[in-house]
């Protein structure tokens, strides 16, 4: 194995140790972003607040 060649081929495992490392990450982060990625269901409409009952009462016609 020449000068060259080894040159060659530890520059490659470095270019697919730099790629590998990320996706790596992305696969062990992945499912714990998909489960909070889904929001608890929000109840529908106003949420009753003190300032919202105040609106509400002086929009009354």
């Amino acid at each position: 194995m020449s000068k060259k060649d080894a040159a060659a081929t530890r520059r490659d495992f470095l270019k697919l140790a730099g790629a590998a490392a990320p996706a790596a990450a992305a696969a062990v982060v992945a499912p714990a972003a998909a489960k909070a990625a889904a929001p608890a269901k929000a109840p529908a409409g106003l949420r009753r607040t003190e300032h919202v009952e105040k609106y509400l009462r002086s929009a009354r016609f």
